[in-house]
């Protein structure tokens, strides 16, 4: 572990002043080639993996940060100095940030899913049976699906979708409104 740590932090010191400076030293630029290649092979410490399975069960292009404020940043007119990349050899991971999962849930859900809905029932119904049922028989969204990359697919979804829901305006206008008015409700 202890060589591992120090190879990493050659590889990254080297990496800067070789981008920027002519090749002076042509063994340091061969030991930082050999252990871009060598480090990922070296054993890693075992860890328990909190977020195992997490990711794979949520869609995450389904979600997207949303702004919630602007700040100005303005920094002081001085002279000011950046200190040294430290070359250190202690790598360790910080601690993670442990929160239960039903407050995760509920910040999640104050922030995308706290609507309230005149006819809850039958908006459900229309949001997940209804809007996919007439989303689906698309052909451009379909052949995207089958023969393109997944970003456009995406792109032709939303066309579609946006389709649908001006159809669905005149039933559903509480509906088209947090469509049309909310980003993250569209999203």
């Amino acid at each position: 572990m202890d060589f591992k740590g120090k190879a990493k932090v050659f590889v990254r010191t080297h990496s800067f002043p070789a981008s920027i400076l002519p090749y002076s030293n042509a063994d340091w630029e061969k030991l930082s080639i050999f252990l871009n290649f060598l480090i990922p092979k070296l054993p890693a410490p075992k860890e328990e993996d909190l977020s195992r399975g997490i990711l794979e069960t949520i869609d995450m292009d389904s979600y997207r940060a949303e702004v919630q404020a602007a700040v100005n940043i303005s920094l002081t007119d001085e002279d000011a100095e950046l200190g040294p990349v430290t070359t250190s050899a202690e790598g360790k991971k910080a601690e993670p940030e442990l929160d239960h999962l039903s407050n995760i849930i509920k910040t999640f859900n104050d922030l995308f899913g706290n609507i309230t809905w005149k006819d809850r029932d039958k908006i459900s119904k229309v949001i997940a049976e209804q809007i996919p049922e007439k989303v689906a028989p698309y052909s451009a969204y379909q052949n995207a699906m089958k023969h393109s990359y997944k970003q456009n697919a995406r792109i032709e979804h939303d066309k579609a979708l946006g389709s649908v829901m001006v159809e669905l305006l005149a039933d559903h206008t509480e509906l088209f409104k947090q469509f049309s008015d909310n980003p993250s409700f569209k999203k």
